[in-house]
């Protein structure tokens, strides 16, 4: 059985294929807010699953290469 990632943690909402910020549970829903930052969306707690460390490595560096091609 996989464990749903923590509050802080990265995790993929599997039925919609994005990966995101566990930010809470309300509701019987798992909000989830994008990497990059914006509007949370809720996913159903079984839907979402802890990334590998090979997919955590893969979405952090994507964030770190946009933010250098925006200045950030």
């Amino acid at each position: 059985m996989t464990t749903r990632p923590g509050i802080g943690e990265l995790g993929r909402d599997t039925a919609s294929g994005r990966i995101g910020v566990v930010m809470g549970e309300i509701d019987g829903r798992v909000q989830i807010r994008p990497m990059r930052g914006g509007i949370e969306w809720d996913a159903m707690p079984d839907k979402v699953v802890p990334l590998s460390a090979r997919e955590e490595l893969s979405a952090r560096l994507a964030v770190k290469n946009n933010n250098s091609r925006v200045g950030l």
